[in-house]
């Protein structure tokens, strides 16, 4: 009995060994092609990303909260100012609403007092990259 275990661990053994060796998965050749104007419009992009500057620009944060009333409140805002920038930024687990994209903290500051008769809740950041 033990022999025939011995001998059916080596068979199986030297089965597996024979057949890794004749087995050739992972060697594929890829060729990507890719459009030239890719390489210009990537180049485009990395001009315009270096000149914006976010730690230098104070932001006015109006809400926070869920993805539904977040979406209503930048669509409100949005629609009562056209003349100020506004997003939705995510940072786990809750959505935030920031507007403006202001050089200096007076500039800001004045932009909160007037956002704070309608958004009583809304402050001032300064974000970092």
């Amino acid at each position: 009995m033990q022999f025939l275990k011995r001998i059916k661990f080596i068979f199986t053994t030297l089965t597996v060994v024979f057949l890794s060796q004749k087995s050739y998965s992972q060697e594929a050749k890829v060729s990507v092609t890719q459009d030239p104007k890719f390489e210009q419009l990537l180049n485009e992009k990395r001009k315009i990303n270096s000149s914006i500057t976010i730690n230098d620009r104070y932001k006015i944060q109006i809400f926070n909260g869920d993805t539904e009333t977040s979406k209503k409140t930048l669509l409100d805002f949005k629609r009562e100012n056209k003349n100020i920038d506004a997003t939705i930024v995510f940072s786990t687990p809750l959505y935030k609403v920031w507007v403006g994209n202001f050089k200096t903290r007076i500039e800001a500051e004045k932009n909160l007092s007037d956002l704070k008769k309608k958004y009583p809740n809304a402050f001032l950041i300064k974000p970092n990259k």
